[in-house]
This record gives structure tokens, sequence and C-alpha cells, in this order.
């Protein structure tokens, strides 16, 4: 795993070809905004977390984030002990993103 603040991981998405956003957050937390283009997997549901994690391209580059950044560390944590090696956490969170943002679809 690796951190990212707000502008190294702006840079390195936009020029990752091969990257996947993921956000952890609660639906609660999802329904103030998300980071355009990310795919949604509560990690509070560790059924629904899991089996999405196990469907997982583990040759992707996984960006991954939180409110705060603890709970997205966590995942990267998981995602790792499965066999994803490329993870990346959002130091701060969304609660401190500055980038675009967009509503859940």
């Amino acid at each position: 795993m690796t951190n990212l603040n707000n502008q190294e991981w702006k840079e390195q998405t936009a020029q990752d070809d091969n990257s996947i956003i993921l956000d952890v957050r609660t639906d609660d937390e999802v329904s103030e905004g998300m980071i355009p283009d990310a795919l949604h997997y509560d990690i509070f549901k560790p059924q629904e977390f899991m089996e999405a994690v196990n469907g997982m391209d583990a040759d992707k580059n996984y960006y991954v984030y939180c409110r705060a950044g603890s709970r997205s560390m966590q995942a990267c944590q998981v995602m790792e002990q499965l066999g994803i090696k490329n993870t990346f956490n959002l130091t701060g969170g969304f609660s401190n993103w500055d980038g675009d943002t967009a509503m859940k679809s």
C-alpha cells in the first residue's frame, strides 16, 4: 500500500490507464458525494466487501478512500492479503478531498 495526498492522487490517477477507484464509506457518507468514477463497496458490510474484492482483477491498480483514511488503509491491507499488489490509500480521505466530486448514480 502506498499513501497518497490529494495532489499525488490526482496526478497518479490521471496518468494511470489501469486504475480503479474504490469508495469504502457507508451509504450515508456516499450520499454527500464521491470522487467521480469510483466504485462503492462499504467496508462495514464485510461479506459484500469480501465478495467484491475476491472478484477484482489483481493486475489493476486500486485507489481506495474513505472519510478520513483509516478504513481505506484497512481495505488496502485486506486487499493485499488477498493477492492485490497495487493499492493506494488517500490520506485524509474524502473529508480532505479538494478535487472533483460527483453524486452516486
